[in-house]
């Protein structure tokens, strides 16, 4: 019995190790793309949100709000967290649909889901930094490797860390605290 069993787990184990060389770039892309649905947020484009919004800071994947704060968000460009960031009409209509389109509460992803999640005791943020999520995954670093960290200064900073946050990866292997090294919790 244990031979039997022996030569079933290295045949499947010869299997996961084999069935990537004989995948198709369908079925990579497919098992690559479930990665990111089970655990992120979706890598999504628009070439004029990424011109307008990402000109100023990390164009945030939409998956990161909920839909009804990036229509807030949108529609207070006069004061956007301090500045003027008006557009013209037509281009903060596309910029507001595709964000409201691929928002958090929009998203299968299980991270996005998070995210659109709003506890009881709270209204939706404006910031992805106050959301009841973020907070909960950020709650163990210390305040100086961020905000007292000159090459981080805010947790708005996500690509500081995060460094492959603008293509909407947060996994925690991928964290690197400048001045600090590998997060680990």
């Amino acid at each position: 019995m244990r031979s039997i069993l022996i030569v079933i787990g290295t045949l499947l184990v010869l299997a996961a190790v084999a069935m990537p060389l004989v995948w198709s770039d369908e079925d990579r892309e497919a098992w690559l793309e479930y990665g990111r649905v089970s655990t992120g947020v979706a890598l999504l484009s628009s070439p004029v949100y990424k011109e307008e919004c990402g000109s100023c800071h990390m164009a945030y994947p939409p998956g990161l709000l909920p839909t009804a704060t990036w229509q807030k968000i949108m529609s207070g460009l006069e004061n956007h967290f301090g500045d003027n960031a008006e557009l013209d009409n037509e281009t903060q209509t596309k910029i507001t649909e595709f964000l409201v389109s691929n928002s958090a509460n929009q998203s299968n992803y299980r991270r996005s889901r998070r995210f659109a999640a709003v506890d009881d005791k709270s209204e939706a943020s404006m910031r992805i930094s106050e959301t009841p999520y973020f907070i909960h995954e950020h709650d163990e670093i210390p305040s100086r490797l961020v905000t007292g960290n000159r090459e981080v200064t805010s947790f708005s900073n996500c690509n500081a860390c995060h460094r492959k946050a603008e293509q909407a990866s947060f996994r925690e292997r991928d964290i690197l605290i400048p001045g600090h090294g590998k997060w680990d919790d």
